[in-house]
């Protein structure tokens, strides 16, 4: 009888009644509680693959929420999400209950390139003791303090030099304001700072750039998705991973040489301190492995992020001279010529300081936040999201949103100012917030202060001749600006 059965089950019948019980399998496993999120149409077996091939990620989103509110989920492969949207949501689930939303998801691209045992991608204890420790020994190395304050100085003549010797002629700034800016991480991670023409550290440099772009190409997003799968093809994600592993092979190279010439009694770095924290009786919870992941984290974090954020600021000052006019009016008034920018200087610049406020909010480099994930089940506005569910913050809900800023789509440094004073701002959360805030926000204010006065002190930026500069932006681990010329003209 089973066999007449099967006989009379024709190819094209089995095709479909093998499709019906795969579309149902995909149903019941993806199922969720009555009371979660809403979703937007999602594709069998795939999820909302719109997201990955949209060209302005932002805009998509917002699309979303103007349908669903300020809270729906999203279905990626087998990995469910909540996007949370606008000031009072994001403040209730990264703060008031930060605790249900502190950890950070597995994800296998991240987890390769940010080891679980380091600053961005550890949880729990571990993540707790590794951050202690980092804040603690950043501020030993003057991290508030006027000695880092120094270095940064230092570090801004170096780089003024380096765009004097351009003469005026149109030249792309993006390396030399990478190596700037990852020196200061530099000197205090591995105790020293690296020369612009070092081919070394510039090509050091260009992978790490590599990597941040060519996060948000397909290949990149669907490994993230579907690794098993994916991870046999060719494509940007083998290129990141590739990278990540010479780049991981750098921090060991500088570790081992510190172990050499450790000297016990004397810590010149933050490797130093580790393996000095390493070698105590009760520092077994600090391992070689934790240190290279913990280095690798702030070497890329310390880096990427506010090169970006200059980039942006010397791109929006050439498009924008009558306010990089103001901005120069104010420097000479407050500094003058003769004399470096200090921090000290900036509560008697609000233009500038509104400025360069208003650059990080217009160009919101990370649109979308770290992602998090519930630690435990969690009701968020009403929705009940199970833990394992993927947290998405959307940042650029809260710094664009019209009920909080006068002119949320233009460049306008008068958001950030009253009565011709500084004002700050709740809903400006560029280093996110909450307990998992970013740990280097304090030298990343620092940085684009004194970097961009410095800058702006001793040149004018302007596009070159016959040049019409756009601010077009290119996604992929941060909102980065598409790569540019620009003339830095000698003041």
């Amino acid at each position: 009888m089973l066999r007449f059965l099967w006989d009379s089950i024709s190819l094209q019948m089995l095709f479909v009644f093998l499709f019906v019980f795969l579309l149902v399998f995909d149903y019941m496993k993806k199922r969720k509680p009555k009371d979660f999120p809403p979703s937007p149409f999602s594709f069998p077996f795939l999820g909302n693959m719109q997201f990955l091939f949209a060209k302005d990620p932002v805009a998509a989103t917002q699309k979303f929420i103007e349908k669903h509110g300020d809270i729906f989920s999203t279905q990626v492969g087998n990995m469910s999400f909540v996007v949370v949207n606008g000031l009072s949501l994001i403040k209730e689930a990264l703060v008031t209950q930060g605790e249900n939303f502190m950890d950070r998801p597995d994800f296998p691209a991240n987890t390769e390139l940010f080891s679980k045992l380091g600053l961005v991608s550890s949880n729990g204890h571990l993540w707790k003791q590794q951050r202690r420790f980092t804040l603690t020994t950043l501020r030993n190395f003057g991290l508030g303090k006027r000695s880092l304050e120094e270095r940064i100085q230092e570090e801004c003549r170096f780089l003024t030099d380096a765009f004097r010797d351009e003469q005026g002629n149109p030249f792309n700034p993006h390396l030399k304001i990478n190596n700037a800016v990852s020196n200061i991480i530099c000197s205090v991670t591995f105790g020293n700072r690296f020369e612009y023409h070092d081919e070394d550290f510039q090509n050091l440099l260009r992978m790490m750039d590599e990597v941040v772009t060519l996060q948000g190409k397909i290949m990149s997003q669907l490994y993230v998705f579907f690794p098993s799968i994916i991870k046999y093809f060719p494509g940007s994600h083998q290129t990141i991973l590739r990278n990540g592993r010479l780049m991981k092979s750098f921090v060991c190279e500088k570790i081992s040489k510190h172990k050499e010439d450790l000297n016990p009694s004397e810590s010149r770095d933050f490797i130093d301190s580790y393996l000095q924290e390493m070698a105590k009786p009760s520092g077994s919870d600090f391992c070689e492995d934790k240190l290279a992941a913990c280095t690798l984290d702030l070497f890329f974090a310390g880096t990427e992020t506010t090169s970006t954020t200059i980039r942006w600021a010397l791109l929006y000052m050439a498009v924008y001279p009558e306010i990089q006019a103001r901005v120069q009016a104010e420097i000479d008034a407050v500094i003058g010529q003769s004399r470096q920018p200090a921090l000290e200087d900036r509560n008697n610049m609000p233009y500038t300081n509104a400025v360069i406020h208003e650059v990080q909010r217009k160009g919101h480099i990370i649109p979308f936040n770290v992602p998090r994930e519930a630690s435990k089940d969690t009701v968020l506005a009403g929705f009940r999201v199970p833990k394992g569910t993927v947290l998405i913050a959307n940042l650029s809900s809260v710094m664009f949103d019209k009920k909080e800023w006068e002119t949320p789509h233009s460049f306008n440094p008068e958001h950030f100012l009253k009565n011709g004073q500084f004002r700050k701002r709740e809903a400006f959360m560029p280093f996110s917030i909450g307990k998992r805030a970013c740990l280097g926000e304090i030298l990343a204010r620092a940085e684009l202060f004194l970097f961009f006065t410095a800058l702006l002190q001793k040149f004018t930026f302007q596009a070159p001749p016959d040049t019409i500069l756009d601010l077009k932006f290119i996604q992929g681990m941060t909102m980065a600006p598409r790569p540019y010329k620009i003339c830095a003209v000698p003041r």
